[in-house]
């Protein structure tokens, strides 16, 4: 889909139907997940916080945002709004510790959550309902 960067629209040429994209400010998790999600097969690229995501996006659109909430320099919280106000459509599964992560989830439009600390299994579980 579309998106403006800086109020210019910027078309996505470069989809990527089974990339995934794993943004999370902590090293040891964000490389964990992109391991995991790499011997799986799946197409994976990281991301520190949501600045660094934003960018990640303007290069590749991936088939799934698995999101951190708790992030510095931009929030997920703030990433997937600014990705609601690019009408980028991408379905994102917040990761996070936070006790209310269903809630959490539902409130703002999260296509599902994972609770911190998740299994490998519940990982590739949800990560297979929307990527094949």
């Amino acid at each position: 889909m579309p998106a403006t960067a800086g109020g210019t629209r910027v078309e996505h040429v470069n989809v990527m139907p089974g990339l995934i994209l794993v943004v999370d400010d902590d090293p040891d998790i964000r490389n964990l997940v992109h391991m995991v999600l790499e011997e799986e097969g799946y197409d994976v690229v990281a991301a520190g916080d949501g600045r660094e995501a934003l960018s990640r996006l303007q290069q590749q659109e991936p088939a799934l945002i698995l999101l951190d909430l708790n992030m510095p320099v931009m929030s997920g919280w703030e990433l997937h709004d600014e990705l609601r106000s690019r009408q980028i459509g991408v379905p994102v599964v917040y990761m996070t510790a936070a006790q209310r992560a269903r809630g959490e989830a539902e409130s703002h439009g999260a296509q599902g959550y994972l609770a911190k600390p998740f299994g490998l299994n519940e990982l590739l579980e949800t990560v297979g309902r929307f990527v094949e």
